[in-house]
């Protein structure tokens, strides 16, 4: 009589568990074609299992391509000091790296900076207490960067900077000029078909809180709009502290536009879409649509929402592509954590979003 098979099995992670249970007493490095021959499991299976027990921190390989089972202590636990609930960039990060976590059986420890200096500083204290085995810290204040890249180095605890750089960590961001350059060249092309290639101002709507770094978004957009546009002189190039947010860039833009009110042909690159959502309400709040072009970064929702009415003067943003935040920070940490050689910079591929893309 023919042997019934179990119906509630599953076939291939039966398999995992033969490779894993292999490795487990055999207790020495294993290659994979050894693998494979003493468990006649099919060569690409053992290939993949393999590579996703490594990825899981099960077995480790070594640089001659043998595989060797570790001890599992626990389920690792990262800390996440997130920039604010208040901003929807760091709500997008928040979830793509809670998905990523989750996806990798990592505990994520998530806290809230409330764009804030001290508390960045009080919730990394936290996280290294809680005995978190590596930190992703994404905060604004680059004042207090030192302070938190010291004590998370002198607990031995690995650190991953998010956007802005840290001393002793790791940096995982945007390249901030690159992306700059990317929102001057849609503010210019903007100037080169509705105002004839002119302009009268380029404002800058910095977010100074970050450091030298970010301010590199602004940076770049201004030296793209001048070489674009050779006759905007350097005093016509005015840079302001927007702080990232909606309140001060329209207080900011709204000043500027009353102290210039027959002004035209007004460019404004600004750090965030939070801080360009700011500016757009101040030109909106005095009538001045038809005179100024925006562009931001981060390409949020409410930007998106924007730039679809036509008669915005939000001309496009940058995307920051926050959904593969997550997914490249774990990928980061587990190397870093698994003593690879890992690049101190590492930048996120961004993507222009010009007005037109949306209207579509």
């Amino acid at each position: 009589m023919p042997k019934k098979k179990n119906l509630y099995l599953i076939p291939v992670l039966s398999k995992a568990l033969d490779i894993l249970e292999f490795l487990q007493t055999e207790n020495r490095p294993l290659s994979l074609e050894a693998i494979h021959q003493r468990t006649r499991v099919s060569k690409t299976t053992v290939f993949r299992v393999l590579k996703t027990l490594v990825h899981r921190g099960y077995i480790v390989q070594a640089p001659d391509r043998t595989y060797r089972h570790v001890v599992w202590r626990r389920k690792m636990r990262f800390g996440f000091a997130g920039q604010s609930v208040d901003m929807p960039f760091s709500n997008d990060v928040t979830l793509s790296l809670s998905d990523a976590a989750r996806a990798v059986g990592v505990e994520l420890v998530i806290l809230d900076n409330h764009y804030d200096g001290p508390t960045a500083v009080q919730n990394a204290e936290t996280l290294i207490r809680s005995g978190v085995d590596l930190i992703f810290e994404f905060n604004v204040a680059h004042e207090v960067a030192p302070v938190i890249g010291d004590r998370v180095a002198a607990a031995g605890i690995p650190l991953i900077a998010i956007d802005i750089p840290h001393p002793n960590a790791i940096f995982f961001g945007v390249d901030n000029y690159r992306a700059g350059v990317d929102a001057g060249e849609l503010l210019s092309a903007y100037a080169a078909e509705h105002w004839k290639n002119t302009g009268t101002w380029m404002l800058g709507l910095d977010l100074q809180a970050a450091g030298t770094l970010v301010q590199g978004r602004i940076s770049g957009a201004f030296e793209a709009v001048r070489a674009a546009i050779p006759s905007l002189a350097l005093e016509q190039c005015l840079r302001m502290d927007g702080h990232g947010q909606f309140e001060a860039s329209r207080k900011a833009v709204g000043e500027f536009l009353n102290a210039h009110p027959k002004e035209k042909c007004i460019l404004i690159a600004a750090a965030t879409d939070t801080s360009a959502l700011g500016a757009v309400a101040a030109v909106r709040e005095r009538r001045r649509t038809q005179h100024v072009a925006i562009a931001g970064q981060d390409c949020i929702a409410d930007a998106v929402t924007e730039m679809s009415r036509a008669d915005s003067p939000m001309i496009g943003t940058v995307s920051h592509e926050p959904a593969t935040y997550g997914p490249s920070l774990m990928h980061l940490a587990l190397e870093l954590l698994k003593g690879q050689p890992v690049s101190p910079y590492n930048y996120v591929t961004h993507k222009v979003v010009p007005r037109a893309s949306v209207l579509r």
